[in-house]
């Protein structure tokens, strides 16, 4: 038994409330190493006899990456308090693992074990619920639909040519409150808007002023208005703010352009030395070393203010249901924990979407986000089902080792997406092969968390990187890929059906045949079974006892035989109730 492999620390990820009466442990150890795990736990403060009572439970095996194996158990301690301990066992021992080290025996005193010491309610991870039945549309206003040709700007192009990274098409909220009938059509019930407040460039992350809509989109009350039949539609709506910069048409900034040490903005940024610029080079903090995106100083009382009166004016006046805040790991975690006050006490539902781009548990405590954007998934989903550069194994082992980075309840709300206006097109990722691409859609959308999927990436639209990956919506249907269309749209319309493809189905990979990838989802009343074949060449897939007699969901079919035949990136999904 390798010890020094053997993990836990009891908190994050490891040992979380889950709800208001569950505790979630987890446990890692090397990787085929113990054969059993049991979870020794009792209240800190029964005893009898002089020795700490407790009880045992057998722990499950909830997988294993290419290092380790994952040990999981859910407890609701009668009293809200746990101290506990692990037995671990391989062919030849068994010792118990507790805060203060390894022993032969259960240590009597209850000092030696690691401490829940109290569930309280206000701690727990409490994302929005409606979140977890959501499916996201991410919309670049300026690249959607022109439905308001009067509003454009002199130097508008004709709608669909080629675009470069200063280019306008004149897409607007009239175009977008024109299209929604598309967006029901697919399926989707939450829209993720790129930046719509007043900037100078087409991407509106340059904010120049926070608390007005650019006019190249349209005015407040058309705002309200597309809000409104969002909502109508059943629709949910997200807005998204740049706190991390202003942009270099932001007064204040301007003014201390103009006005040096004198200005009275001056400690709104993070500024070096005056003057602001000598030739190529800044003397100023900037979202990297781009001047036209001065860093804002959320540590000045100011800024916090003005910041936080934005995101609460914009959720009281428009009545939004998120925000998706742009460049989050590089604003403070303090900042981030008054933002989450300021805009739960107006909206307590309202989703908080940060985009951090790598390992996100010091953003995901319950105090910050609900979210953040995963993009270590889309990276692990593209690589293999669009890229084709990683093995089955490979893809299963990163899956389970990001599912197990992160607590159940965070998992059940990551903002899960295949790619945004800042990645190239995933049709182009999967050098155009459409096949591939359906498997990168199925696991998508059959996935724990909440998928969003990227404008026009449904009809097929290809594009590489900024600003290929930003072109003109595709509206006319006989350039659409309307078989692509359908697909997605039947998944997703799978996915609101059936309450085991969403997010009230466990996930776990089973080894069936080498070549596919396969997994369930299941509750307590259903199970769904997918087998993914991505290879070229047609897979025969025996299925175990438990899987037989199941029905081909894609078709309606009964499986009759004991095998599956499944085609060339091709795939089946199976389903029975119980």
């Amino acid at each position: 038994m390798l010890k020094e492999a053997i993990y836990h620390r009891p908190k994050n990820n490891f040992a979380y409330a889950y709800d208001e009466k569950t505790i979630h442990i987890l446990l890692k150890s090397k990787k085929k190493d113990l054969d059993q795990v049991e979870l020794v736990y009792g209240d800190p403060y029964i005893w009898k006899d002089g020795a700490w009572q407790y009880t045992t439970k057998e722990m499950k095996l909830s997988g294993s990456d290419e290092l380790f194996d994952y040990w999981f158990a859910a407890v609701e301690p009668d009293f809200r308090r746990l101290r506990y301990g692990f037995t671990c066992k391989d062919q030849t021992e068994s010792i118990i693992y507790t805060e203060r080290g390894f022993y032969k025996d259960v240590p009597k005193d209850s000092g030696f074990f690691f401490a829940f010491p109290f569930l309280h309610a206000i701690d727990t991870f409490k994302p929005p619920e409606w979140v977890k039945e959501t499916l996201w549309y991410q919309i670049f206003p300026e690249r959607f639909a022109d439905g308001d040709p009067h509003l454009n700007r002199k130097d508008t192009k004709k709608w669909g040519t080629s675009p470069d990274r200063t280019s306008f098409f004149g897409g607007d909220f009239q175009g977008i409150l024109n299209r929604l009938d598309h967006l029901q059509e697919l399926g989707i019930n939450g829209i993720y808007f790129t930046p719509v407040f007043q900037a100078e460039t087409n991407h509106k992350y340059d904010t120049t002023n926070y608390l007005a809509v650019d006019p190249q989109f349209g005015n407040k009350e058309l705002l309200k208005n597309l809000i409104r039949e969002c909502h109508r539609r059943k629709i949910k709506v997200m807005l998204d703010a740049v706190f991390n910069h202003s942009g270099y048409c932001f007064t204040p900034f301007q003014d201390v352009l103009k006005n040096g040490e004198k200005s009275k903005y001056k400690d709104w940024f993070h500024i070096h030395r005056f003057p602001l610029q000598e030739g190529d080079t800044i003397h100023y903090d900037a979202f990297g070393f781009e001047k036209a995106m001065p860093k804002l100083n959320t540590e000045n009382p100011e800024v916090r203010n003005y910041l936080l009166q934005t995101a609460v004016y914009w959720i009281k006046e428009f009545d939004i249901d998120a925000w998706r805040l742009d460049v989050a790991n590089e604003v403070s975690h303090d900042f981030w924990r008054e933002f989450r006050r300021a805009v739960k006490s107006v909206k307590p539902d309202v989703y908080i979407l940060g985009e951090v781009w790598h390992d996100s548990m010091a953003w995901l405590q319950g105090d910050q986000f609900d979210a953040v954007m995963n993009y270590r998934l889309a990276d692990t989903v593209v690589d293999f089902f669009a890229k084709g550069k990683a093995t089955a194994n490979q893809f299963k082992n990163e899956v389970i080792h990001l599912l197990h980075s992160y607590p159940l309840s965070v998992n059940e709300a990551a903002f899960n997406l295949l790619g945004s206006h800042d990645t190239p097109r995933i049709l182009t990722v999967a050098n155009e092969d459409k096949e591939s691409l359906k498997l990168t859609f199925l696991f998508h959308l059959s996935f724990i968390g909440t998928p969003c999927i990227y404008y026009g990436d449904e009809i097929g639209m290809t594009g590489e990187s900024d600003p290929d990956c930003r072109k003109c919506m595709i509206w006319e249907e006989s350039e659409q890929d309307r078989d692509l269309f359908h697909f997605v749209q039947k998944l997703i319309e799978l996915r609101k059906k059936i309450p085991a493809f969403c997010n009230e189905g466990d996930f776990a990979f089973i080894d069936l045949h080498p070549a596919t990838v396969s997994y369930t989802r299941k509750n307590e009343m259903e199970t769904l079974l997918f087998i993914i074949n991505p290879t070229e060449q047609p897979v025969e897939v025996n299925l175990p006892d438990h899987f037989k007699g199941m029905t081909d969901l894609w078709t309606g079919d009964g499986l009759e035989s004991d095998a599956a035949l499944i085609q060339k990136k091709g795939f089946l999904i199976l389903y029975k109730q119980k």
